[in-house]
């Protein structure tokens, strides 16, 4: 069965409670996360978006690519963005022994570590797989385990840009964290999306935060 919906169900919220999947606001607040990076020119392209509409956002960063990439990944906490821990090897923890997962998530926060002053307590599972054991340990490690609210869909290819961009406008509402990806996968959609999607949630009224 396909885990991913558009919009998350209630059901599954309730069921799994313990995880972070919006944050509820009387103020109109939503938060844009970006999976995946950093990458070059991709993730740079939608930091200058953000800085050009003044928008915080979260970045779910790959521990590998922040080796990569130290500069990028320097820049998105320059420009007061929020990080969080996307493992090291964008691992499906679905098909890895506890054990190896929870190695691969320290290995990523290590990699944060190198750069960052203060530790980052967010962490979200590639793919939004991971088992319960798995979560547990994780959380007792003291990570919030940060999951979604709204799921673009940027990274798949059989879904048209314009698809993306419904998903996120008619699902969206206050407390929204909603999931894009700076990544090779989905740069072509975002590029097409990412600027009017922003506007056109500015026009309803949304205002953006990154996590806490």
């Amino acid at each position: 069965m396909e885990f991913f919906w558009t919009k998350t169900p209630k059901t599954v919220k309730k069921l799994l409670r313990n995880f972070i999947w919006e944050v509820p606001n009387s103020n109109n607040t939503i938060y844009l996360t970006f999976d995946d990076g950093p990458i070059p020119e991709v993730t740079e392209w939608v930091l200058d978006i953000l800085k050009e509409e003044n928008i915080k956002a979260t970045f779910f960063c790959i521990g590998d690519n922040i080796q990569k990439h130290p500069t990028i990944y320097q820049r998105i906490l320059n420009e007061g963005h929020k990080t969080g821990n996307h493992t090291f090897n964008h691992l499906n923890g679905w098909e890895t022994k506890t054990k190896n997962y929870i190695e691969n998530v320290k290995q990523g926060q290590t990699e944060h570590l190198k750069l960052k002053t203060e530790n980052s307590w967010l962490f979200r599972p590639p793919y939004g797989k991971m088992t319960l054991s798995q979560s547990k340990k994780i959380q007792k490690l003291g990570y919030k385990i940060v999951m979604w609210d709204v799921l673009s869909y940027d990274f798949k290819p059989s879904i048209t840009a314009e698809k993306c961009k419904e998903n996120v406008l008619k699902n969206t509402t206050a407390g929204s964290i909603i999931v894009f990806h700076d990544s090779i996968k989905a740069e072509k959609t975002l590029r097409k999306i990412l600027p009017e999607v922003i506007q056109e949630l500015k026009n309803k009224r949304f205002k953006f935060d990154a996590l806490a």
